[in-house]
């Protein structure tokens, strides 16, 4: 039978990366936010508790041993409908050391707008921030995304990251966002003029096969000078093949690619940090554990990620994105592959297991 957790001892020994993320360097209507936020997705179902396989049946797959990612979930297909699992998700993220879950929003009436007070309500049991992405649902306009704003807000979101802006001109964005106090809007794109132009107040690049690390230093250094606050997404590796039959790929080369992200990313002094993502499984950006002895042949897995095999693979993303976030606090430095104490002097558990493990 597929587990709906993961093990206990794999848990605790994540618990031990436990971190704190930092507050956010940039100015913004809001204040500053958190400097580390990761993609999340709420829209997973099983048969069993939501009466299909939701997400896991893409590209005309069997679950649940069939699934719609080229990846296999340590926990199995689940439902993001399960309290057991989203809890177990936010212990996870808030572990890694990440400040705020970005969910997957798609509008009214959504199953992700169904789910979301649940995704609240686990997120700040673990001390998360939540965060909406805004998605392009059917029928968005910059108007339905006013009202996005002021109904997510009565939940308490005051972070906005809008998927695809430029499907509207920057005046039309301008009208809604100069009149809003009280939030932060950032723009999924790598053109900062447009950006400022709309009234946005900041920018994030989310897809990582389009904008690699290369394109961060660029991306601030512009946004920047537009006092725009700079937030480029960095991921693992990209694969959708058994999902949506797209050929395209980005090796994770045993965790070489989010490594380099990740560099790229805090050269540029970017402030602040987006994950993508953590559980996206259709397109292979995740960094949820994997299992590494998946019920069938074709899947890939972490095993030999930073070195490791067997159950300590699975853990590998979540466990290397606490070190970053602790480079990314000051609490250690990199040299080459390993991480070491910061001269600052800050000494703490995950620091230890930093420099051990890795």
């Amino acid at each position: 039978m597929l587990s709906d957790l993961v093990p206990v001892r794999a848990r605790r020994a994540l618990t031990l990366l436990a971190l704190f993320a930092l507050v956010g360097a940039g100015a913004a209507r809001a204040g500053a936010g958190a400097a580390t936020a990761i993609f999340y997705y709420p829209w997973y179902g099983t048969q069993a508790r939501d009466g299909a396989y939701l997400h896991w049946r893409q590209h005309w797959r069997l679950p649940p041993f069939d699934i719609a990612s080229n990846f296999y979930p340590l926990r199995g297909p689940y439902s993001s409908g399960d309290p057991r699992v989203v809890s177990a998700q936010m212990e996870e993220i808030a572990g890694a050391g990440v400040g705020e879950v970005v969910t997957s929003w798609w509008g009214w009436g959504s199953l992700e707008d169904a789910r979301l007070p649940a995704v609240i309500a686990a997120a700040r049991a673990h001390g998360l921030r939540v965060g909406a992405h805004v998605e392009p649902y059917s029928g968005r306009t910059v108007e339905s995304v006013g009202a996005d704003i002021a109904h997510l807000r009565s939940l308490g979101i005051t972070d906005f990251y809008v998927y695809r802006p430029l499907d509207f001109p920057a005046a039309e964005w301008s009208a809604l966002l100069t009149r809003l106090d009280g939030v932060r809007v950032l723009a999924q794109t790598d053109l900062p003029g447009f950006a400022a132009q709309a009234g946005f107040d900041g920018v994030y690049t989310y897809d990582i096969l389009l904008y690699g690390g290369h394109t961060f230093a660029r991306l601030c250094a512009a946004a920047h000078r537009l006092r725009l606050l700079c937030a480029p997404s960095v991921g693992p590796g990209y694969v959708a093949s058994r999902a949506t039959g797209d050929r395209r790929m980005k090796p994770r080369r045993g965790g070489r690619t989010y490594d380099a992200m990740w560099r790229a990313a805090l050269r540029a002094r970017a402030d602040e940090v987006t994950i993508t993502s953590y559980n996206e499984w259709n397109e292979g950006t995740q960094i949820e554990p994997a299992s590494g002895d998946p019920p069938a042949l074709g899947y890939f897995s972490y095993d030999g990620a930073y070195g490791l095999h067997g159950g300590a693979a699975s853990l590998a993303y979540l466990n290397r994105t606490a070190c970053w976030v602790a480079v990314q606090a000051g609490a250690l430095v990199q040299r080459s592959s390993a991480f070491l104490p910061a001269r600052s002097g800050l000494r703490s558990r995950p620091a230890k297991a930093c420099t051990s493990v890795f």
